[in-house]
């Protein structure tokens, strides 16, 4: 892909805090006009990562390119051409949400003449013309999330950095948090978010999943389901917790999760006989049950690569 055509690109992307190393030589290329995703658990990388792409944090080594700026040299440039939305509402409580998007719009510098029209704006896009006198610090999660969302597009960016947006909200905020992203894409914005939700990283035109400060896979949530190398297969059993606990005894089987009275469990694929693995040790342990195998999702995708990671390290 041309860097023309290339929002971020990144090339051994380091952050080290003394002995620590939070982000380790991570390579990204983030297609323009995409909504990109960083999915994995908490101390993961995916903060630091993205303070190194906003230009808020010098990378201990490695070089990125965000909207054809160097995020060393053209840090302050950079910041005028992006919106960054943190985990945490770090939007004043005391204004209201009017004085709130005022406040952004003279730190963005937008001309005067502009500021009130574009704040009118965004507090009808955003369905906060009811809250606009309301201080901030008394809206509900769903309503913060919406208000730093408008904070972070006020003066019209090229690209978005979310970190876990979604973090303190309810399932239909999130739903309706995410069709606004797509209607954002549309426009051109590029979108790199954060998440430890399977379904909204599944929502990602291409993810990152990161682990310890590692990019352990990169693709479609498509090609990163086939392209892993554990076979699925989902357990119903009669007794779950029995056929779990016989499974997990079972020498070959990399990982077992139960939902409910399924299970869901990975096989490496260079066992030819992984069906026969399962159903066999559920006989031989008087267990009823029906094994299939499945096409893997998300979750899958992560477990048998942050798996095989842990593995190749002990062995190393």
């Amino acid at each position: 892909m041309n860097n023309d055509e290339l929002a971020i690109s990144a090339s051994g992307l380091t952050r080290r805090f003394g002995s620590l190393v939070a982000v380790n030589d991570v390579d990204l290329e983030i297609p323009t006009g995409s909504i990109y995703g960083f999915l994995g658990p908490n101390g993961s990388g995916k903060s630091t990562t993205i303070r190194m792409l906003c230009g808020l944090l010098t990378p201990s080594a490695g070089t990125a390119s965000v909207l054809g700026m160097d995020t060393r040299k053209d840090s302050e440039k950079l910041k005028q051409q992006i919106g960054y939305m943190t985990q945490k509402f770090s939007l004043y409580d005391d204004l209201t949400v009017r004085e709130n998007l005022q406040f952004v719009s003279e730190i963005y510098a937008v001309p005067r003449r502009q500021r009130r029209l574009r704040a009118d704006e965004l507090l009808h896009e955003y369905k906060l013309v009811n809250r606009m006198k309301q201080r901030a610090g008394t809206l509900s999660g769903g309503q913060k999330q919406r208000l730093s969302l408008a904070a972070a597009t006020l003066h019209k960016p090229r690209m978005l950095f979310l970190d876990e947006p979604t973090s303190a909200v309810d399932p239909q905020n999130r739903r309706d948090f995410w069709e606004k992203l797509f209607e954002l894409a549309e426009q051109g914005i590029t979108i790199l978010v954060s998440t430890h939700y399977m379904d909204e990283a599944e929502r990602c035109h291409k993810l990152a999943i990161l682990d310890e400060g590692v990019k352990v896979a990169d693709g479609t949530p498509k090609d990163l389901g086939r392209s892993i190398a554990s076979n699925v297969f989902e357990v119903t059993a009669s007794e779950p917790n029995a056929a779990r606990l016989s499974l997990a005894a079972q020498q070959g089987i990399t990982s077992i999760t139960q939902l409910g009275v399924r299970l869901r469990v990975l096989v490496p694929k260079e066992l030819s006989n992984a069906l026969s693995l399962v159903q066999g040790n559920l006989s031989v342990a008087n267990i009823e049950a029906d094994v299939q195998q499945v096409l893997p999702d998300l979750e899958d995708v992560f477990v048998s690569v942050t798996e095989l990671r842990r593995r190749e390290g002990l062995a190393a």
